[in-house]
């Protein structure tokens, strides 16, 4: 039979980070790739004793659910959002299958073919799959470790009139950036003049490794969720477990009710026993104490991988250490593409992401992606000498 697929699958390409962890998994190649958190670091006791207690409440625990999901984790989660001043009732939130469906879901219920959407150079992959997905025409916005250049900002607004700005201001992924305030505030008040929707990524905003900063959410500058003109999102993956696929969305009640209907159709509602049992992990574990925990642990590896990276002497190698979140954005030698530099890596027993898909246009070639915080030090010497060894022979066959 002759399959006739959508044709909203023209020009969509399958996750390069997907793809490579289909290539590591179960083999031994180092994988500096996925943005996975350490399983050493997984609160199995406190989990294993959340599940007990929604086994213990009743059979209910196996029932349909409500498709904006458990209402006393919203609950739970609007206190944990007013604690960052992000003030939202269980109404103005939905539960989701991670953060990644808030992005879909989004981008279903106002995106049509053909509009425009402004992103970060570079930006998270896969939420560029979803927009490709879409129809969307994607441009990037000039970026810094500031953030997104705000004159540029201006300048494609006014060139394009978009329907949405995707930014990732906290730990960004793939650069690891820190948005100033002044940068927030300014594209709150240039998206604002233009009645431009911001959409608000925060998978890592809690990974700060430098006590005492605030890196306030753009939501929360916007004040109350109504009329706002934010949609913001995070998820429990990268703070509990990734198995749980649990994050949030939280927007004004409008776009929730909007996400809520395409959400039937797409699978009714999320795991309910999954969001009970964070529901009881919330209530009786100290998730701040366990985030404190990864933070230090993962800081120590984010350290000890630019160390490595310090001595490997590579003339034009560079980079920023991060401030959080998972992963170092690396600028490699002018001549080297990483794409090829892959090819060798793997050969040699690692792998890591080529930087070309992180970007929505005029890919930067001699750029990668390095995860920290999946692989202990004598792993990641390993991993690093392995990818120091694939660089000498990529040079010796240029």
């Amino acid at each position: 039979m002759k399959y006739r697929f959508s044709k909203s699958l023209d020009g969509f390409s399958s996750s390069a980070v997907r793809e490579i962890l289909k290539l590591t998994q179960g083999s031994s190649i180092i994988s500096f790739a996925g943005g996975l958190p350490a399983e050493e670091f997984f609160p199995l006791d406190a989990v294993s004793e959340a599940f007990k207690r929604v086994i213990e409440g009743g059979k209910s625990a196996l029932q349909y659910g409500l498709t904006e999901g458990y209402k006393p984790l919203r609950e739970s989660l609007c206190r944990r959002m007013a604690s960052k001043n992000m003030h939202v009732t269980p109404d103005e939130m939905m539960l989701t299958t991670g953060s990644q469906q808030a992005i879909d879901l989004l981008t279903r219920v106002y995106i049509d073919e053909g509009d425009i959407i402004l992103v970060e150079r570079p930006t998270y992959l896969a939420a560029l799959q979803v927009f490709q997905a879409k129809g969307a025409k994607i441009y990037s916005v000039e970026s810094d470790n500031d953030g997104m250049i705000l004159e540029d900002l201006q300048a494609k607004i006014a060139q394009h009139n978009p329907k949405l700005v995707y930014v990732i201001p906290t730990f960004s992924n793939p650069a690891g950036r820190v948005w100033s305030l002044e940068r927030r505030q300014g594209l709150l008040k240039i998206c604002r003049a233009a009645e431009v929707l911001i959409l608000e990524d925060d998978p890592y905003g809690e990974i700060q490794f430098k006590e005492g900063e605030n890196y306030p959410s753009i939501f929360s500058l916007a004040g109350k969720a109504e009329g706002n003109g934010v949609v913001y999102t995070s998820t429990f993956s990268k703070t509990v477990a990734p198995a749980f696929r649990t994050g949030w969305v939280i927007a004004d009640q409008e776009i929730i009710r909007q996400m809520a209907r395409f959400k039937q159709s797409a699978d009714l509602h999320s795991s309910t026993i999954d969001q009970q049992t964070l529901y009881h992990l919330l209530e009786h574990f100290d998730l701040d104490a366990h985030i404190a925990l990864i933070r230090e642990h993962y800081g120590e590896r984010m350290r000890f991988m630019t160390n490595l990276l310090s001595e490997l002497n590579w003339p034009g190698l560079k980079w920023e250490e991060p401030k959080g979140g998972m992963f170092i954005w690396v600028e490699l030698p002018e001549q080297i593409k990483a794409e090829d530099l892959l090819k060798i890596a793997v050969q040699e027993g690692v792998a890591f992401v080529p930087g070309s898909t992180f970007y929505a246009e005029n890919p930067q070639y001699n750029t990668m992606r390095l995860n920290y915080t999946h692989t202990d030090r004598e792993t990641t010497i390993l991993g690093m000498q392995k990818l120091a060894k694939a660089m000498e022979s990529y040079l010796q066959n240029a």
